[in-house]
């Protein structure tokens, strides 16, 4: 689960990390009183999931309240496209609007998970503000990398290593020891994949604060952290992969248009492959699981249903502990409860699949038994739909 800013920077404040004075905006009749509470300079940042909205002219300096109104209304309500939306855009639903600051430097700091050491790694960098992938291609030395054993936690070594990387002599130690401290209690309690501060800046006094933040939190954990999925925000482009969560269901969007609705995942796997074998592209990976209730086949048509992309849907089951003549009930009531207008091919096999083809037939669908038949037939109705035809 990725955070907003404002949200990231809502729990670094909990944790006592320095961030500068903000305000959100999400209607351009609240945006007067924080400019004019900061004294009419300030800087506009458009919320949004994705990164590089600085480059994408998401992040404007007002000098004056005209230009943060300015600002505001070029912002607002608008898709901002960065190298992260894929083309698309993201709509700008909120702003955050923070006081102008004045700094001696901008670094790079972040907690994240090495997959290789199996630890939390702290990662900084003395060029901050710009993408640390740049960084890594550009200066990979510039970035230093410290490991921490999860058993033991952060040390006073691992900040002196840090430090000292910075070549500051001793001017901030206190502050640096402070929020690297803090940052790691808030990885940790609060189940974080990645904390990053871009930049984080040094100030007149030496001290350091979080001028940009960005957080992931693991969404295995969320459980424990109702707080949080209350406040989620969540692109247009991801709202089937939410909504098949909380049903529990397993579902990643693609970019095709051949929906798929599969039980196990690696059946899924394998109908993707055949799929894309026979040149078509899946629209995304669904495994309704074990279960035999046929409201999950119900609740899995309805979230592929949401799809506009969408020209032909594939409904492949080897029937195991989830029984074929459960998934055609469950066919049937999704079809009285909702009329699906695309074309629909479905492989069937395995227990009950005797008494699952009946229900079908009852409803003027039939299904194939092999999966090689029935993807060959899935590509004619494929063609015709593109023809215009069912």
């Amino acid at each position: 689960m990725k955070l907003l800013e404002y949200q990231a920077k809502q729990l670094l404040k909990e944790y006592h990390i320095p961030v500068p004075e903000g305000f959100v905006v999400k209607e351009l009749s609240m945006l007067s009183q924080p400019v004019q509470h900061l004294g009419g300079k300030c800087v506009v940042k458009a919320q949004i999931l994705a990164g590089g909205r600085g480059k994408a002219g998401g992040v404007r300096l007002a000098g004056t309240p005209k230009e943060a109104e300015e600002a505001a209304k070029a912002l607002l309500g608008k898709p901002l496209e960065t190298y992260q939306t894929a083309g698309k855009g993201e709509t700008v639903h909120s702003l955050l609007v923070e006081e102008q600051l004045v700094f001696q430097k901008e670094i790079y700091f972040s907690i994240t998970y090495d997959r290789e050491t199996q630890t939390p790694v702290l990662m900084l960098s003395a060029r901050g503000g710009v993408e640390i992938e740049e960084t890594a291609l550009e200066d990979p030395e510039s970035i230093k990398k410290v490991r921490v054993n999860p058993l033991t936690g952060i040390q006073e070594h691992h900040i002196r290593e840090l430090f000292l990387f910075l070549e500051r002599g001793k001017e901030g130690y206190r502050s640096f020891t402070d929020l690297v401290t803090n940052l790691y209690r808030l990885y940790v309690e609060r189940d974080a994949a990645m904390v990053e501060i871009n930049p984080l800046v040094i100030l007149s006094d030496d001290s350091f604060l979080a001028l940009d933040a960005k957080m992931i939190i693991d969404d295995n954990a969320l459980f424990r952290h109702e707080d949080l999925v209350k406040i989620r925000s969540v692109p247009d482009d991801e709202l089937q992969e939410v909504h098949a969560r909380e049903k529990g269901l397993s579902f990643v969007k693609m970019d095709g248009d051949v929906a798929c609705m599969v039980n196990g995942a690696g059946l899924a796997m394998a109908t993707m492959d055949m799929i894309k074998h026979y040149g078509m592209e899946p629209a995304n990976f669904l495994d309704i699981g074990g279960s035999s209730n046929p409201q999950k086949v119900i609740e899995a048509l309805d979230i592929i249903m949401r799809n506009p992309k969408i020209k032909v849907i594939f409904i492949n089951v080897f029937g195991g502990i989830t029984r074929c003549d459960d998934v055609a009930n469950g066919f049937k009531k999704a079809l009285s409860q909702r009329p699906i207008d695309r074309p629909i091919v479905m492989r069937l096999t395995g227990t009950n699949e005797k008494e699952g083809r009946e229900i079908l037939e009852s409803i003027g669908y039939d299904a194939f038994s092999d999966l090689r038949e029935a993807v060959i037939h899935l590509k004619e109705v494929y063609q015709r739909s593109q023809r215009g035809g069912m």
